[in-house]
């Protein structure tokens, strides 16, 4: 008997702790006190120190840092757009879950993975100030300061070997320093190729997971291994340095660059038509790239000639070989009046093979309009040599718009031609003595270019780029820039008047690849003008 009492007693013990623990846990989880009282609010001079110090960090940014915006506007937007953004962002999240959990459930024996109910809540994120960067580069660098407690209802089905479980999703916060940077900026609608995201230090992430009804967060010791657990987690990913990139846009399709020359020999053209009442013509031929807002290029004019010969060479700069086309007219030169179109014809760039001569005879048309019956006439031919040379990869920064750091040209490589590009971003307090209307010329070997005036604006803003399409690399040479102010008035007494200039070598450009600087203007009190210069050499 004795043997057997203490059996059962054992037993009674066992079972009496786990039915103990078992209605002890659905206490804890279930309990709910009934004396909770609401909170007196105080105005802040009433609280003492000790007080003020606790509740700090729930002060917004905007208030403790200046260098942080405040952003109402954007959290009443939030609040009215709330409802259209959490279908929205929950109709994608389900698409996006979807062909993952079809994938991963087989791995696991798993019959279903189901959402029940997906809904954020009704509370919208908030803001609680934001600070916005300002750099040479063409990015934008956002940090928000974001928090957001909300009320979602996140209910996934599980069904396995015949049983089915459900897991919930509640009361949800994050509070999280994301730094946000649009890069490259870009002419081209949404006018930023990338978003790349990084979190400026670990976030808090607090929420409740219920499971067969039960909180599971409240077991003591699981609640801060899971936060800690999300913590690093996300950290390891996302803590900057490291970065969520997203990639908008193509940045060399969006920034529209010159990718490669190509070199237009015009040979010569045969059987033309006569146009002059003396039984002649007098032919030149334009050449123009389409897509390009540069003008065309001409040859010389053979006076009296229906079977022209004139081995002259251009080169052009290609920004898109697979949409851009050389598009080649023939005219007749005209003393006084009108110059008669001959005929003409296009070569798509994308028939072109890289670094390979090919040399063409095309027949002129009236027009590139396939149906039009005058195109059957016969208006001679053209001959033309085309060279396309894409430029080296090895030479050009692969995101060059997006790094900071200079490239060096690599070691060998030979000296050749190449285009010297200039993008005149922005001046800074400019000011004439009798108007500020600024524009900037650039002047190079002769040739000046000109941007857009801006009228009556001491920091001017262009962002307009420049291309000079040079035999050999210009380490010996100045590139020459002012700042020119023009009246708008007419019979003023100073019409014109030069704000300011600089005088840049191009030979650090031409061993850097790259230069991004803001220069200070000469003869100029304060004045200071931002351009970047790019070298790139053809294969």
């Amino acid at each position: 008997m004795g043997f057997v009492s203490t059996i059962l007693g054992f037993c009674g013990f066992g079972v009496g702790i786990s039915f103990g623990l078992v209605i002890g846990y659905y206490l804890f989880i279930y309990f709910q006190p009934c004396d909770v009282k609401d909170p007196v609010i105080r105005p802040l001079v009433e609280r003492d120190t000790k007080s003020l110090q606790q509740i700090l960090s729930e002060i917004p940014l905007w208030i403790k840092c200046p260098d942080y915006d405040r952003v109402d506007w954007l959290n009443k937007f939030l609040e009215y757009m709330w409802p259209y953004l959490d279908k929205a962002i929950c109709r994608t999240a389900k698409d996006i879950a979807a062909p993952i959990i079809a994938e991963q459930i087989p791995k696991y024996k798993i019959d279903s993975v189901e959402f029940e109910t997906l809904t954020l809540g009704s509370l919208p994120p908030t803001f609680q100030g934001m600070k916005v960067y300002v750099t040479d580069e063409k990015e934008l660098i956002m940090e928000p300061s974001l928090k957001w407690a909300a009320n979602p209802n996140v209910t996934v089905a599980v069904k396995a070997f015949g049983l089915k479980a459900t897991v919930q999703v509640v009361d949800l916060q994050v509070f999280a320093a994301p730094r946000i940077t649009l890069k490259p900026l870009v002419p081209s609608f949404p006018c930023f190729a990338k978003i790349l995201v990084s979190l400026m230090e670990k976030p808090h992430v607090d929420f409740g997971l219920k499971l067969l009804g039960a909180d599971l967060m409240s077991i003591p010791g699981l609640y801060r291994f899971v936060q800690e657990t999300i913590k690093d987690q996300v950290a390891n990913m996302y803590l900057w340095p490291k970065t969520l990139e997203v990639q908008i846009l193509d940045p060399s399709k969006a920034m529209k660059k010159p990718v490669g020359i190509l070199h237009v020999k015009i040979l010569r053209a045969m059987k033309l038509r006569k146009k002059d009442l003396m039984g002649g013509s007098d032919p030149y031929v334009k050449v123009k790239l389409t897509e390009s807002k540069l003008p065309s290029k001409k040859t010389t004019v053979k006076h009296k000639n229906l079977n022209p010969e004139w081995d002259e060479e251009f080169n052009m700069v290609v920004k898109d070989p697979e949409t851009q086309a050389l598009e080649l007219s023939v005219y007749d030169w005209e003393q006084i009046g009108k110059h008669d179109k001959m005929g003409m014809n296009v070569i798509p760039l994308k028939d072109l093979t890289p670094d390979e001569s090919k040399t063409m005879t095309l027949d002129l048309l009236k027009n590139m309009d396939s149906n039009d019956t005058q195109n059957d006439k016969d208006r001679g031919q053209i001959m033309v040599e085309l060279t396309y040379k894409p430029f080296k990869e090895d030479q050009i920064p692969k995101e060059f718009e997006e790094s900071d750091a200079v490239q060096k040209v690599p070691e060998g490589t030979p000296p050749g031609g190449g285009v010297l590009m200039i993008t005149v971003h922005e001046a800074q307090d400019v000011e004439g003595k009798h108007h500020t209307n600024p524009y900037v010329r650039i002047i190079f070997k002769g040739e000046e270019k000109k941007t857009k005036q801006v009228k009556k604006n001491r920091d001017p803003r262009w962002g307009e780029d420049f291309t000079f399409v040079l035999e050999e690399p210009p380490v010996n040479d100045r590139l020459h820039l002012e700042v020119v102010s023009t009246s708008t008035r007419i019979g003023l007494l100073h019409p014109k008047e030069v704000l300011g200039y600089i005088d840049i070598s191009l030979s650090d450009v031409v061993n850097n690849k790259r230069i991004n600087e803001k220069y200070h203007l000469i003869d100029s009190k304060n004045g200071r003008l931002q351009v970047e210069l790019q070298w790139r050499t053809a294969s």
